[in-house]
């Protein structure tokens, strides 16, 4: 912090992946490196390097896409790629056309003569004939200079798509053009227009005419094509660097130093992979460029990454950043799950972590992240989800729910805590909440004892209700005498009992009574003795008194009418 600074500044880590432009390159370049990964193992022989060169010009298509909302681009060999370069990234040419053109009289405009120099810096010689065209109508005295250099931009000779001439021939056409344009400037057929003369200069590859035009130019890589194209335009790609070099050292001058990009282009030029990739990481705000050109080189067999300290080489190293970046963004971390699953080291580790600092928001990001680790068998993390989304159903009282995610998550601890909570809910209301859950319980049910006693307690009701009345006795008996029933639920258990032993059939047997006039008592003889008692607490005890009163009223009752009727049977 800045002393006495009234302002607090958040640094955030990984801004790019809120840039909307930027999304549409991650998700986008995402499809093409998971198809990359799934047909690895099918690529053979020429397909393979095809399938390759396909998967490299779908990347560089997804990049364009996302220039193209501002600019405009066009294809061909070497020369021609230089030249869509600069005017990708030397883009104010266009507005500055369409000022001009907008004007009423464009051959007086302002910046007329700069957009033609422009035209002719980026090789567009057809748009700059035009505009000679539109000077030669209003100005009857350089009507004549504008057709000769109209001309001579028109016969310039330049490799294009599908064109079948040799290197050869080109150069040999080029060398007759370049002395035609000389030797129109050395008999001073433009001496009359200094902006003509410039123009013819620069056709002619003049470094010095070249130089003057550094603000038009505006960065050394346009100055090396307009060079490349009007002093070498059949150059070869291994000869690319020493142009760049002295193209680079004759803009700059040594008046400044060259930037970070200058560096990643000297080394692109100079086809040094491992210093691209180096240079990129250092320079470049994220990790998308150098993560995809990597994986690509892998898979081409290009890069011999050798292996990092901590046991991920280079490829997966860049992969794992780039993923992690990702994760950094509400809605893109589930592309990173996909970079994680393609790096064999150290990726499983690191979607583990990741994921678990997924903030659960809502249950359907919820249910997408535990898909996710269902899919790749992350039982560990299931567990943690799960348990969280149990403790946030409980804090909002919505029992079921969180029943259910308990038991998802196998935690027999919490399992227990909710159905308590079920319980103690049933004693205060009388009924069972979230039925359809309890009733389809089925084998989760033996998670915990406490589960096991909420399952089949709902039973004993269910078997109630359909007058089963043996059936029900029998299991409300033996979740007594099997100690599956909390103690404290004794006294609720009992009190079910009641209506079965008023019913006028015998449902209990002799030895039935006996076991539950013992659990009575068993409850009764341990209860502690309170201090001094208040209002409430006298009250309760009264109400407790009248039920084991109650309770064992109906309990003689029903032992003497079990052992005439055992009797009587034994006797018959």
């Amino acid at each position: 912090m800045v002393p006495n600074c009234p302002f607090i500044y958040i640094i955030r880590k990984d801004v790019d992946v809120y840039s909307q432009i930027l999304r549409k390159l991650f998700n986008e370049s995402h499809g093409i490196f998971v198809g990359l990964q799934r047909i690895e193992e099918e690529l053979t022989g020429k397909s393979r390097k095809a399938q390759l060169v396909r998967v490299s010009k779908n990347y560089r298509s997804v990049i364009r896409a996302c220039m193209e909302e501002m600019h405009q681009v066009a294809t061909g060999p070497l020369l021609l790629h230089l030249l869509d370069w600069v005017r990708l990234h030397v883009c104010e040419v266009d507005s500055l056309s369409a000022d001009v053109l907008g004007s009423e009289n464009p051959s007086k405009h302002e910046s007329f003569w700069n957009l033609v120099t422009v035209l002719v810096l980026q090789g567009r010689l057809d748009e700059a004939r035009q505009m000679l065209s539109k000077e030669a109508d209003t100005s009857p005295t350089s009507a004549g200079m504008c057709r000769i250099l109209g001309d001579l931009m028109r016969t310039m000779p330049i490799l294009s798509p599908g064109n079948t001439q040799t290197l050869t021939e080109l150069e040999l056409k080029w060398q007759h053009w370049h002395e035609e344009c000389e030797r129109h400037l050395q008999d001073g057929t433009f001496a009359a227009s200094p902006h003509l003369e410039s123009l013819c200069k620069i056709m002619l590859g003049d470094e010095a005419a070249l130089l003057e035009q550094k603000e038009l130019l505006s960065n050394w890589y346009h100055f090396l094509v307009t060079r490349l194209l009007y002093s070498h335009p059949t150059v070869k790609p291994i000869d690319l660097h020493f142009y760049a070099q002295s193209s680079l050292d004759l803009f700059l001058g040594g008046e400044s130093s060259p930037e970070p990009l200058d560096n990643i282009l000297m080394a692109a030029f100079e086809f040094d992979i491992h210093q691209v990739i180096k240079e990129c990481s250092i320079a470049l705000s994220n990790w998308w460029f150098v993560a995809h050109l990597t994986d690509l080189l892998d898979h081409c067999r290009l890069l011999q990454s050798h292996n990092l300290y901590f046991g991920s080489n280079m490829r997966e190293f860049l992969l794992l950043e780039y993923a992690s970046g990702l994760f950094a963004h509400h809605s893109l971390w589930q592309l990173g799950v996909d970079y994680f699953d393609y790096c064999p080291e150290l990726g499983r580790v690191s979607l583990e972590l990741h994921i678990e600092r997924i903030p659960l928001n809502t249950e359907q990001k919820a249910l997408k992240v535990l898909r996710i680790c269902e899919q790749r068998q992350m039982t560990e993390q299931v567990r943690s989800i799960c348990k969280i989304l149990a403790m946030k159903a409980v804090r909002n009282n919505r029992l079921g729910s969180a029943l259910s995610w308990s038991i998802r998550a196998k935690d027999a601890a919490f399992a227990t805590l909710v159905s308590d909570r079920f319980l103690r809910d049933y004693c205060e209301r009388g009924c069972f909440s979230d039925l359809d859950l309890i009733d389809n319980l089925g084998p989760a049910m033996m998670l915990s004892d406490r589960l096991t006693f909420l399952g089949k307690y709902r039973e004993f009701h269910r078997l109630y209700e359909e007058k089963r009345f043996v059936d029900a006795a029998s299991l409300l008996l033996s979740l007594m005498t099997s100690q599956i029933a909390p103690r404290s639920f004794w006294m609720t258990l009992l009190t079910d009992a009641l209506p079965l032993l008023e019913q006028k059939q015998v449902i209990f047997s002799a030895e039935q009574t006996y076991e539950l006039m013992r659990c009575l008592e068993d409850l009764t003889s341990g209860r502690p003795e309170h201090g001094e008692p208040d209002a409430q607490q006298i009250q309760d005890d009264d109400i407790e008194t009248t039920k084991v009163e109650m309770l064992r009223l109906a309990l003689a009752r029903n032992l003497a009418r079990a052992i005439i009727r055992e009797g009587s049977l034994e006797g018959s």
